[in-house]
């Protein structure tokens, strides 16, 4: 939803931090096209003007013009100030209530108030360990409480049994009766909406909430809608009284002016967002790495967590326990494959790393998508099972059968083998490093110590924007070659011969070495063949060199 925008302020960002100094006309025009550029985002004019305004109080400043890297300054300047119009700190759900704590959504028919309710009750139950009760108050729409009585059965949270004939406020008080006596730590009211604001939608939901006392009452607005979403937390808020906001369909391809007016217009925090149709598909906001995003500084913190969530830790020990000791094979890769589709896809994944944004049209061009992955999934299973052991045995007329059971072409087959082989050796030299900087990767991808602990992640956010880092901003002059948009500390990404070979230098003889990234002892090897990023496609994710 935000590539549109991120496009146009890193670029305007970028001809800022080349110049050696700025002047205030400099500062000047840049803020015109950072206004023009909001503006085409449908962010509201008067958040616009307010952003402008203080933009330039803290731009204009002697302490920015005669600085160092004043490009980098003003930089920062943008990046705090998105964070303070999204809204400064992440605001979760409130749950500090007596049990059963009701939540009531309410919002617009078609908006996904009912979708939005099973996200947030599977959220409540698997993260949280709540146990949640649904009910639909929605009597109006056909079969909108079967909806939702279906969604409870595939999130496995159970749902008020169906009365016909009672009212929406009938429904609520039953809902809560029964919360208080089955034990339930929540209770979602998933109210009616209509397709346009009226007035006896609005007494209706009036109505439930006096008598149901929501602890939280969420507006379920779609993002797609632009400032029209905008008015409608408005007209809520002043007749039932919003604390929060879910906004919808952020994956969508709409220019973000939503997200950033909600906050600055209503006074509303923006609680959650959904950012795909499945049901575990729902992310709390983060202002700072919404920020992140949008200046093309990449997400990795929410990466980890993704990964954090999504891999079983048990399933990674054995795994890398069968690595080290140099036993990786075709069903172990098939594995990293799945879980990487668990994590989002390549396109899931690459979105959140630093400076991809700048090469979104090299990514395009080399036609990196999930299918490249599906594909060499169905490879693998369309081997047998002591062929997926023992790749040495698959030869040419094996190989044909593969490729005629899996509908791909023998030379696909050769690169994948190729990049197992290449996955495999460097696995090895991974679990036979004692020091070094392949060690220190070890260590990070869970060879020596299982999954990252809430410390790790804590350490790991202190060290992205939100706060500038020692190094300066990621994006800017630093970063190498291979990959525009890296911060400094991250080596070479253009198949370089990795200059850290051999043994470390003992203590005090070393030349000094720039920064680790979190978690790496001794920063990173520099791998070839990553897609789009001075490698071929064909090796991708290849690593190290051909036996």
């Amino acid at each position: 939803m935000f590539d549109g925008l991120s496009e146009k302020l890193s670029g305007i960002l970028d001809r800022l931090t080349r110049r050696g100094a700025l002047t205030a006309a400099d500062v000047d025009a840049a803020a015109r096209e950072v206004r023009r550029a909001l503006l085409e985002a449908d962010v509201a004019l008067d958040v616009v003007r307010g952003f402008i305004d203080k933009l330039k109080e803290r731009a204009v400043g002697v302490e920015v013009i005669k600085s160092v890297t004043p490009g980098q300054m003003v930089v920062k300047i943008v990046h705090d100030q998105l964070i303070e119009t999204l809204g400064s700190t992440a605001d979760p759900i409130d749950l500090n209530a007596p049990a059963p704590v009701p939540i009531m959504m309410v919002g617009l028919q078609g908006s996904g108030k009912t979708t939005t309710s099973a996200k947030i009750a599977k959220r409540l139950s698997d993260t949280m360990k709540r146990k949640v009760l649904m009910a639909s108050l929605d009597t109006r729409r056909p079969a909108a409480q079967e909806q939702l009585a279906v969604l409870g059965t595939q999130v496995g949270v159970d749902t008020l049994p169906i009365v016909a004939g009672q009212t929406p406020v009938q429904i609520a008080r039953r809902a809560l009766d029964a919360g208080r006596l089955g034990g339930y730590d929540v209770v979602i009211l998933d109210t009616a909406g209509r397709t346009t604001l009226d007035e006896a939608m609005m007494l209706e939901v009036a109505e439930v909430k006096q008598a149901a006392t929501p602890h939280e009452v969420l507006l379920v607005a779609d993002a797609l809608t632009g400032q029209d979403a905008v008015n409608l937390a408005r007209s809520f808020d002043e007749r039932v009284g919003l604390t929060g906001i879910v906004l919808t369909r952020v994956d969508g391809d709409g220019r973000g002016g939503a997200a950033l007016s909600m906050r600055a217009v209503t006074g509303k925090p923006i609680k959650l967002i959904g950012v795909g149709e499945k049901l575990d598909a729902l992310e709390d906001f983060h202002p700072s790495r919404i920020a992140d995003r949008i200046l093309g500084m990449g997400d990795i913190v929410s990466l980890v967590e993704k990964a954090a969530a999504t891999i079983d830790a048990e399933k990674a020990r054995r795994t890398a326990e069968r690595m080290r000791k140099g036993q990786f094979d075709l069903n172990d890769l098939r594995e990293q494959l799945e879980q990487m589709l668990k994590m989002g896809g390549l396109g899931g994944m690459m979105s959140m790393l630093p400076g991809i944004a700048k090469m979104k049209n090299q990514i395009a061009a080399a036609n990196i998508d999930d299918k490249i992955v599906k594909h060499q999934i169905a490879i693998i299973q369309s081997m047998t099972p002591k062929e997926r052991r023992t790749p040495d045995l698959l030869k040419a007329s094996r190989k044909k059968r593969i490729a005629a059971g899996s509908g791909t072409k023998v030379e696909e087959i050769n690169r994948l083998l190729k990049m197992h082989r290449q996955m495999a050796d460097m696995m090895k030299q991974m679990g036979s490093r004692k020091r070094g900087p392949l060690a220190g990767l070890a260590n990070a991808l869970g060879f020596g110590g299982g999954m990252p602990s809430q410390a790790d992640l804590e350490k790991l956010a202190g060290g992205l924007p939100g706060g500038l880092p020692p190094g300066g901003l990621p994006g800017f002059p630093g970063a190498p070659p291979g990959l525009p948009g890296v911060p400094p500390g991250l080596p070479e990404l253009s198949g370089a011969k990795d200059a850290t070979k051999g043994d470390a230098a003992p203590a005090g003889d070393a030349p000094a070495a720039k920064p680790p990234l979190p978690g790496l002892a001794g920063g990173v090897p520099r791998f070839s063949g990553l897609p789009g990023l001075g490698g071929r496609i064909q090796n991708f994710p290849g690593f190290g060199k051909k036996k």
